[in-house]
């Protein structure tokens, strides 16, 4: 019998997950970095390896499919629209969640001041990539948006928002264009496409041995050659955690479920079995840009949605559309000022959702970036930065599973866009 492919994935995390324990438990810390680590990193590169190729030539595809300019402004505005009205509801949710448990309140004197000792370096580093984004101009993200070389923006995934740009850009300037004239360069944007999509299948062949070394890597990352410090970690911060893996669960379950239900008759079963390998990969990897190719091949393949759809809709959703992010930052920023002892004003709170909102936006589709956005509406509602230093230590877990809830988010407005435009199959 064979295994289908999520099963295989579990393996790998389960297996991953009791050598990181017991790698941990042993002190083996420094051969997991140097010979099970480099696994799961050449795992990601290869993933992400195909990103940029396979946003270029889906959206580009997707885009001049569309035939004329008013069917893709209708398709843009709905995918817009529920972007942004999912996010809005995610931060809503987290500040909810951080206000009932107050995680803020729970963590020991000794421990605040050993987490901010331990993680302060950490902590300066971002602060200064803060400072730089902080001090650009209101319509900067607009302007970084629109490349000056676009073969500078291909190579850096960081820049997929200028290749998304580009891809929409070159879309529309296809379609209007006479069809004799875009043929050529559709037929080659497919080709593209197909070979892409072949390359996907041949990378996730590792996704198993790639799960298990990045599961194990974290794992001895956060212990250190010392179990205990996990153990000691999780009980001081673990109402913090409650808050946002709450908020997360909520959201996953009653507002994509929302979406679901209220745009399209797919049942959940099939929803959840269709895109459960594309949640293990986000899971493993903390990035939804490099899950990007797994989640467009489950959309097209296992769910139905046409490829003019998925196309245009989940390349978009994993350059703007960051609900877990955003819900994370939302229960952080608010858990950094219980802890500090400050209280937040109702106005203040309004700011977390407005600047949490906006941020997700521009936030890169890669691990870690969302501490970033997060000193930024920190620095918006009057709280100390240096602050990060208190939830570093669980960063790397928390950032699993809030890119989970990205990539559920993406497949579930693309189910919803494409039965609405009646462009889903059974």
């Amino acid at each position: 019998m064979k295994l289908e492919l999520h099963w295989k994935i579990i393996i790998g995390l389960v297996l991953g997950l009791i050598y990181g324990v017991f790698a941990a438990a042993n002190g083996w810390g420094g051969f997991t970095t140097n010979w099970i680590a480099p696994f799961g990193i050449i795992f990601i590169n290869l993933l992400k390896l195909i990103a940029v190729p396979l946003v270029l030539s889906s959206l580009i595809t997707g885009v001049a499919s569309l035939s004329d300019l008013k069917k893709l402004s209708r398709i843009g505005g709905k995918t817009i629209t529920i972007y942004i009205a999912t996010t809005a509801i995610s931060v809503t949710i987290g500040l909810v969640s951080v206000n009932l448990l107050k995680p803020g309140d729970t963590v020991p004197e000794n421990m605040k001041v050993k987490l901010q000792n331990t993680y302060q370096s950490a902590a300066s580093g971002k602060m200064e990539a803060a400072d730089q984004v902080k001090e650009r101009r209101p319509l900067q993200p607009v302007v970084d948006m629109v490349p000056s070389n676009f073969f500078s923006s291909a190579s850096n995934n960081r820049n997929m928002l200028q290749v998304v740009f580009v891809a929409i850009l070159m879309g529309i300037a296809l379609i209007q264009i006479p069809k004799e004239k875009a043929r050529p360069v559709l037929d080659f944007m497919e080709g593209i496409n197909d070979l892409v999509i072949k390359l996907v299948d041949n990378i996730m062949l590792m996704a198993p041995m790639g799960v298990f070394a990045l599961i194990a890597d974290t794992i001895t990352s956060v212990a250190g050659d010392n179990l205990s410090n996990v153990l000691e970690l999780l009980s001081a911060l673990g109402f913090y955690m409650m808050a946002v893996i709450i908020g997360l669960v909520i959201q996953m379950l009653f507002t994509y479920t929302a979406v679901l239900k209220i745009f399209s008759k797919m049942s959940l079963k099939k929803f959840y079995k269709g895109i459960a390998p594309a949640q293990l990969l986000a899971f493993s990897t903390s990035s939804s840009g490099a899950t990007l190719p797994v989640t467009m091949e489950r959309c097209e393949d296992e769910l139905g949605v046409s490829e003019e759809v998925s196309s245009f809709v989940l390349p978009l959703g994993a350059t703007i559309n960051m609900d877990g992010t955003a819900l994370y930052q939302a229960v952080a920023a608010v858990f950094i000022a219980q802890t500090l002892g400050m209280d937040l004003t109702l106005g203040a709170q309004l700011t977390i959702v407005l600047t949490a909102v906006l941020a997700s936006i521009g936030t890169a589709a890669v691990p870690g970036a969302g501490i970033i956005m997060l000193i930024i509406i920190l620095e918006a509602i009057g709280v100390p930065s240096a602050g990060i230093a208190l939830i570093l230590g669980v960063d790397r877990i928390l950032d699993m599973m809030r890119t989970v809830t990205n990539v559920t988010g993406d497949a579930s407005v693309a189910v919803a866009v494409a039965s609405t435009e009646g462009q889903i199959s059974e």
